[in-house]
């Protein structure tokens, strides 16, 4: 079991390195092709605060990585977090395809009633 273990923890180890190496590559390029301003809320940055910069990957693949750019975008930590995030409301709450149930409660369905009887 030891042997086992050890073995999937060089396994992960190294695809850690991997996805690290790749990870650097394209967020390289990337600084070297666009300007160092987020794409969603304009703010800019130097290399006083380039580590809160990220790559952002158009279509959610990031192995899809085209050396001129077009799967990429630059966005700040904040905006590129939110964009995850609508993603993953996107796709976590209701399956694809579906609508979510809307709400039922209307807490102004008597109001007309109970202005009335207010008098």
């Amino acid at each position: 079991m030891a042997k086992d273990l050890n073995k999937l923890d060089k396994i992960v180890l190294e695809a850690r390195r991997q996805a690290e190496k790749r990870a650097q590559g394209y967020r390289e390029q990337a600084l070297k092709l666009f300007p160092w301003v987020c794409g969603r809320c304009a703010r800019t940055f130097d290399h006083k605060n380039l580590q809160l910069l990220e790559v952002h990957h158009k279509n959610s693949n990031h192995d899809d990585n085209p050396s001129d750019g077009s799967n990429w975008e630059l966005l700040c930590t904040y905006c590129h977090e939110h964009e995850h995030s609508k993603l993953k409301d996107a796709m976590g709450r209701v399956g694809e395809g579906q609508v979510g149930a809307g709400a039922t409660f209307n807490p102004f369905a008597n109001l007309k009633d109970r202005l009335n009887n207010k008098s």
